[in-house]
C-alpha cells in the first residue's frame, strides 16, 4: 500500500479527543473541521505555568535521493514512546507547497507513522504558509509604495533588501524585473522571488515565543538602505502592527494526531539548507509542556539542521535538548560510500564498509554539543543482516548504541527498543547542553568554527562581496548575531557532488545575508538557491482529484 492508501484507511479520533489525552479541552482549541485545530492563546497563556518535559532531536546523516525517513522516524518514535508507557507527544514542520508539487516526499511521515490528515498537512493545511507569503508581499508593497509616493524616509530603491516571497517552485522568478508600465504602475527595479519557507516571516514566526516577540522581531527587520547608508528597519515605518494582525492566527500552533492517535504539533516551515530548519518554538515548548517526552525534528543532516537548532533554535528558546536520536540507512550510507542510485537495493556490503565515514563525522559532531545520542537504522525490505550488522558494529566501535527500526511497516510496534533505550539515556539526568561557538565572537570567526568543526573544511574563503558585507555588518554593530549557513544538503561540504567524508576542501562565502528580525546573519555558499526550480518530471503530473473530490497520486 502507498502512503496515501494508509492514510485513506486510517480511522481517526475527533482532535477533542486527542485534545482531552493530554489535558486540554474543548475551549482551549479552535477547530479547523474534526481532525485539526489551533490553540488559542488563553491556553499557550496557562500552560506557561506547566513544567517542561524531556526534549528529544531527531536528526541525520547527509540526506540522499533515497530517502532516509527522519519524519517518520520522528513520529514512529513518539508512538513506541507511548506503547512503553510515557507520555509522549511529537512537534514537526509543515510541508511547503513547492516541494509537494516537485521531487520530494510528504512532510507528514510515512507508512503506520504518518500524521493526519495527511492530505490537509501536505497542501494548504490551516492556511499559514498563506499567511506568511501574504505578510512578507504586504510588507513588499508598502516599501515599495513609500518610495512611489514621497519616499520620506529616503530609501535608495537600488539598495531594497526586502524580496517577496511564492511558495512555488519557479525558477523564473529568481531574478527579474518589476515596476514596467510607466510612472503611474510604480518606478522599475530588479526583484526576485524566494520561496516561502526561505523568508524571515517564517523564521520569525518559529522563532518568537510570543506575539509580542513576533511584533518585536518584525519591527527589527532590515529592508532597504537609504541613499546616505542608513539601515532602516520595519519599526522605522511603523508597519509592524499591520504585519503582526496578518500573522496573528498563524503563530497558533496546529494539533492534529499520528494514525495511532498520537498527539503532533505541526507548525512552521523553515528549510534547514537556507533557514534555520526546525518546526516554531512555541510548538516545541507547548508540546514539552503537555508531556514527559516530546520528540522533534531538525532538517536535513545533523550538520545543517541540528547545529542551527542547538546555536540558535534551542538559545532563543531557552530550552535544552536531553537527547539526540540520528537516522541511518543501508541505502544512503551505500550512496556515501560510491554505490548508484540505480543499485541501492542489491546487496553490496563493500560500499557500506566505503560509506560508514560519513555517519561517523556526523556522530563525532553530535559528541561536539555534549549530547547523548543513539542511532537509528531506518529498515527497508532490501537491506542484508550483513549490512545492517556492519554499521550497528561500526556505531559500537564509536561508543554509540544503534537499533533498527521499522516504523513505516509497524508504526510505534517497529521501534520498542530504540524508544527504551532512549528514555534510558535520559533517566532523570540533568540536561547538560553544550554551544558550538559565542555568540559575541566575530562573524568570520564563527563561520569558521561551523566549516571546520562541523563540515570538517580545510578553510573558508570570501567573495568579495562576502568581505563588503562582512564590513557593513560590524559597522552597524550586528556581529553578535548567531550564524545561520545556507548550504547544500547533499554533502557536508559546500559542493553536492563531494558525498562520503570530503578532506581538504574550501567552503566558499558567497555573500552575506542580514535576518535582523531573525536574529540571524545567512552566510550563503557554494550554489545555493533560496527559490527552488521542479525537475523535469515533477510530482504534479501525479496528482488529481477524483470525481467525488479526493485528492489521488499525492505519495
Amino acid at each position: 500500500m502507498t502512503d496515501q492508501e494508509i492514510a485513506k484507511a486510517a480511522k481517526l479520533k475527533p482532535i477533542i479527543d486527542v485534545a482531552k489525552t493530554i489535558g486540554l479541552t474543548e475551549d482551549d482549541l479552535e477547530l479547523y473541521g474534526k481532525y485539526k485545530a489551533k490553540l488559542s492563546y488563553e491556553a499557550l497563556k496557562r500552560l506557561e505555568n506547566n513544567n517542561m518535559g524531556q526534549l528529544i532531536l531527531v536528526s541525520a546523516i547527509t540526506p540522499t535521493p533515497a530517502g532516509e525517513g527522519k519524519t517518520t522516524n520522528t513520529i514512529g518514535l513518539a508512538q513506541a514512546l507511548n506503547k512503553i508507557g510515557k507520555k509522549a507527544i511529537a512537534a514537526i514542520r509543515e510541508p511547503s507547497l513547492g516541494p509537494v508539487f516537485g521531487v520530494k516526499g510528504g512532510a507528514a511521515g510515512g507508512g503506520y507513522s504518518q500524521v493526519m490528515p495527511m492530505e490537509d498537512i501536505n497542501m494548504h493545511f490551516t492556511g499559514d504558509f498563506h499567511a506568511i507569503t501574504a505578510a512578507n508581499n504586504t510588507l513588499a508593497a508598502l516599501i515599495d509604495n513609500h518610495v512611489y509616493y514621497d519616499n520620506k524616509m529616503n530609501i535608495d530603491p537600488r539598495r531594497i533588501l526586502w524580496k517577496r516571497v511564492l511558495d512555488v517552485n519557479d525558477r523564473m522568478l529568481r531574478d527579474c524585473i518589476i515596476g514596467l508600465g510607466g510612472s503611474r504602475q510604480g518606478f522599475p527595479r530588479e526583484e526576485g522571488f524566494d520561496i516561502t519557507p526561505a523568508s524571515e516571516i517564517m523564521a520569525i514566526l518559529c522563532l518568537s515565543n510570543n506575539i509580542e516577540e513576533l511584533k518585536e522581531r518584525i519591527g527589527n527587520i532590515a529592508v532597504a538602505f537609504s541613499y546616505t547608508g542608513e539601515l532602516l528597519r520595519v519599526k522605522d515605518f511603523k508597519f509592524e502592527g499591520a504585519i503582526t494582525a496578518i500573522l496573528k492566527d498563524a503563530l497558533k500552533p496546529n494539533l492534529v494526531q499520528t494514525l495511532e492517535n498520537t498527539p503532533v504539533f505541526v507548525h512552521g516551515g523553515p528549510f534547514a539548507n537556507i533557514a534555520q530548519g526546525a518546526n516554531s518554538i512555541l510548538a516545541t515548548k507547548t508540546a514539552m509542556r503537555l508531556a514527559d517526552f516530546a520528540v522533534t525534528e531538525a532538517g536535513f543532516g545533523f550538520d545543517l539542521g541540528a547545529e542551527k537548532f542547538f546555536d540558535i533554535v534551542s538559545r532563543y528558546g531557552e530550552f535544552c535538548t536531553s537527547a539526540v536520536v540520528l537516522v541511518a540507512t543501508v541505502r544512503a550510507i551505500k550512496m556515501h560510500g560510491g554505490a548508484k542510485l540505480k543499485t541501492i537495493t542489491e546487496p553490496d556490503p563493500d560500499a557500506v564498509r566505503k560509506g560508514l565515514d560519513n555517519l561517523g563525522k556526523h556522530l563525532e559532531n553530535i559528541v561536539k554539543f555534549g549530547m547523548k545520542s543513539v542511532v537509528s537504522i531506518n529498515r527497508f525490505i532490501t537491506d542484508t543482516d550483513e549490512e545492517l550488522q556492519i554499521i550497528k558494529d561500526f556505531c559500537e566501535s564509536k561508543g554509540f548504541d544503534a537499533f533498527v527500526v521499522d516504523f513505516w511497516a509497524k508504526g510505534g510496534d517497529g521501534g520498542l527498543d530504540l524508544a527504551q533505550k532512549v528514555v534510558d539515556l535520559i533517566d532523570n539526568k540533568v540536561c547538560e547542553q553544550k554551544f558550538l561557538y559565542d555568540w559575541k565572537m566575530p562573524i568570520k570567526d564563527k563561520i569558521e568554527i561551523i566549516a571546520k568543526n562541523i563540515y570538517g573544511a580545510e578553510a573558508v574563503d570570501y567573495s568579495p562581496l562576502a568581505k563588503q558585507d562582512l564590513r557593513l555588518l560590524k559597522k552597524f554593530d550586528l556581529e553578535h548575531l548567531p550564524i545561520c549557513m545556507a548550504k547544500t544538503q547533499k554533502s557536508l561540504s559546500d559542493n553536492p557532488d563531494l558525498l562520503g567524508r570530503p578532506k581538504d576542501f574550501l567552503v566558499t562565502v558567497r555573500e552575506i545575508k542580514l535576518a535582523a528580525g531573525a536574529g540571524f546573519v545567512i552566510p550563503i555558499t557554494g550554489e545555493i538557491m533560496r527559490m527552488p526550480g521542479l525537475s523535469k518530471t515533477p510530482s504534479a503530473l501525479n496528482i488529481d482529484v477524483s470525481h467525488d473530490g479526493d485528492i489521488v497520486g499525492l505519495f
